[in-house]
């Protein structure tokens, strides 16, 4: 396998952690709309994934990185001709982090809410335009001989690629469902169960469509295999999580993200960017990537500083493990006491 081949790989492994990773953070943001039902809940959602969000993100930052830096003329090309999904992409994860950060730094009810408002609209628009832009690049775009992107805007918004958006965007919420089951006690957790179950099988309506349609257009048998592994695995996560076994359901549901991922780089190789224009004005692994020297000092960089990122982030997720509940938010025990005090007072 030549270096070029690998670094594929390596960049599909990198577009699969940060779909895992990130896929739940969007379905937690998403959820302070669709699950939360007083601020509490919200905190408590938010707070299942405070330690980790921006941790989650560094995967985004390698794949961009390792793309540019493997695959020069599929950067590019990329970046050009996906410019204004992308960029609304960017100015909602930065909106986002501020989010976050800025949500419970004064208390003004008017304050919070539309903080709130910002996670949900930050976390809904980049889980729909990823799946937008994946499914361009494996339907194939307008490349011309000069490997640059020829199309519009409008290209992009195609049948195929707005299906792709609604997979990814109920994938990542049924996936953020299950983590809420998963990290959360008490009432939240139950409903979180009940949401996930349905937003499960919506998801698998919407993805088996998908996939097939995938396989039917650019599959092969590697990625028929993937197929097969991702639609069992969300079975799985379904039956899963109806069973009350949130643990394996977030596993399963994880596999189904992975499998997905997979499937699709499978059905892309060789090429990163197909041309719809002629097949020969496609960017491949060969003709967009860097030189052997590069990709080599890459490969040294990577084996070095991989497994110590993949500890230390282990190591967050293990501090933060216990679950949590209404009960663990101070503001909330003030507002149920004072509402305790104000009934035995009113007796």
């Amino acid at each position: 396998m030549e270096l070029h081949d690998v670094w594929f790989v390596l960049i599909a492994v990198l577009w699969t952690g940060y779909f895992f990773l990130e896929g739940f953070d969007f379905g937690i943001g998403i959820l302070t709309r669709l699950l939360a039902r007083d601020r509490p809940e919200k905190r408590v959602l938010i707070n299942t994934i405070g330690p980790v969000w921006d941790g989650n993100e560094v995967w985004l930052l390698t794949a961009g990185g390792a793309t540019f830096a493997a695959f020069p003329e599929w950067y590019a090309t990329l970046f050009s001709g996906f410019y204004l999904p992308l960029l609304l992409i960017l100015v909602c994860l930065i909106i986002r982090g501020v989010a976050f950060e800025y949500r419970a730094k004064r208390p003004e009810e008017n304050w919070q809410r539309n903080w709130e408002q910002a996670i949900f609209w930050t976390s809904l628009l980049p889980a729909f335009l990823w799946g937008v832009a994946f499914g361009n690049i494996v339907r194939g775009v307008k490349i011309d001989a000069d490997m640059e992107y020829a199309g519009t805007f409008f290209d992009l918004l195609n049948p195929y690629a707005l299906l792709g958006g609604l997979v990814t965007l109920t994938l990542f919420t049924f996936h953020g469902a299950v983590f809420a089951a998963l990290k959360t006690v008490g009432d939240i957790r139950v409903r979180a169960r009940v949401l996930a179950l349905k937003l499960g099988l919506v998801t698998a309506a919407v993805a088996l469509v998908f996939l097939i349609w995938t396989q039917a257009h650019t599959g092969d048998a590697s990625s028929f295999v993937a197929m097969v592994i991702a639609a069992v695995a969300l079975v799985g996560a379904i039956t899963a999580i109806r069973a009350g076994r949130e643990g394996w359901s977030f596993a399963l549901s994880g596999i189904t993200i992975a499998a997905s991922v997979a499937m699709l780089f499978l059905a892309l190789f060789p090429d990163v960017m197909p041309s719809s224009l002629d097949p020969e004005w496609s960017l491949t692994v060969t003709n967009a990537s860097s030189s052997p020297y590069t990709l080599k000092i890459m490969t040294w960089c990577a084996a070095i500083a991989t497994p110590l990122v993949l500890l230390y982030q282990s190591w967050t997720y293990w501090v933060f493990r216990k679950r949590i509940g209404t009960q663990h938010i101070a503001d909330a025990q003030h507002h149920t006491a004072d509402a305790q005090h104000h009934t035995a007072d009113t007796h």
